[in-house]
């Protein structure tokens, strides 16, 4: 960014093409870089699942799932299909207190398909499977907070 003789700010549209293109590789919602006083800040809005997703008022009551009848080979973070949060938020397993959860343990999904939503600045993103297969391992329970790069959930 310059400022120009006038007064006012011209955009670098290189940079802003690159923190975009950042934005579709890391699956973030939002990036904001400064340099001295000027800043930029690049929003992606996010494409919501066809019903209403809203947060809890409070948090639900998780209910108990059951464990995996079999213990993974490799840790679940290590293991190649985990799936990780792509930032710190409030994870939620359904679209609402009442609503059914996205997915189960056992369940068989669709590259594409809902696995849960992280709510971030009071933005719910879907967390989708980047692949189809089974879900064998849910790391979160509804409501709890997650980190960046936290292991979600494990889809084979």
């Amino acid at each position: 960014m310059t400022d120009n003789k006038n007064g006012s700010m011209q955009v670098d549209a290189g940079l802003v093409r690159q923190l975009a293109e950042l934005l579709d590789d890391t699956r973030l919602t939002e990036i904001e870089v400064q340099d001295g006083d000027r800043r930029i800040r690049v929003v992606r809005n996010v494409a919501i699942p066809t019903h209403a997703v809203q947060a809890p008022s409070a948090p639900a009551a998780a209910p108990a799932s059951a464990p995996t009848a079999a213990a993974p080979a490799a840790p679940a973070g290590d293991h190649p299909g985990t799936i990780k949060s792509p930032m710190v938020g409030t994870a939620y397993l359904a679209a609402s207190p009442d609503a059914k959860q996205f997915v189960n343990i056992g369940d068989t999904v669709a590259a594409g398909d809902t696995l849960l939503i992280v709510e971030a600045m009071k933005v719910m993103n879907p967390i989708l499977s980047p692949r189809a297969g089974k879900v064998t391992q849910l790391m979160v329970d509804n409501g709890q907070p997650v980190e960046f790069d936290q292991p979600l959930a494990v889809v084979e």
